[in-house]
């Protein structure tokens, strides 16, 4: 689930999120593993903590990637401006096995 995905990327417990929303760790669980639909001002809510649009954690909109803000934290304490920043550096070779690498892992993911 999308809002799980943004939570975990971001190494973020359930229970901040719950106490963000205002709803019990339960209720938020709920709404994670999709026993309990999320009602639209807690979607709201979301798109705004998260930097990212409503339709997106709707999954309305599978083309938009997150937030486009490269000083954001993206994972843990590092951003992309940093994951970018460190693509850059590599030789050619390297980049081009970092994407058939990254492309490994996406079609795995399917």
């Amino acid at each position: 689930m999308i809002i799980r995905d943004l939570r975990e990327d971001r190494d973020i417990k359930q229970k901040v999120i719950a106490e963000y929303l205002g709803v019990s760790q339960q209720t938020y669980s709920n709404y994670e593993n999709g026993h309990r639909e999320i009602p639209i001002w807690a979607v709201t809510k979301l798109s705004e903590y998260y930097k990212v649009s409503t339709d997106y954690l709707l999954g309305a909109n599978t083309g938009y990637l997150g937030n486009t803000n490269l000083n954001v934290k993206y994972l843990g304490d590092i951003t992309m401006h940093d994951v970018v920043y460190d693509i850059q550096k590599l030789n050619s070779k390297d980049r081009r096995d970092l994407l058939r690498y990254i492309r490994f892992l996406k079609n795995g993911e399917s």
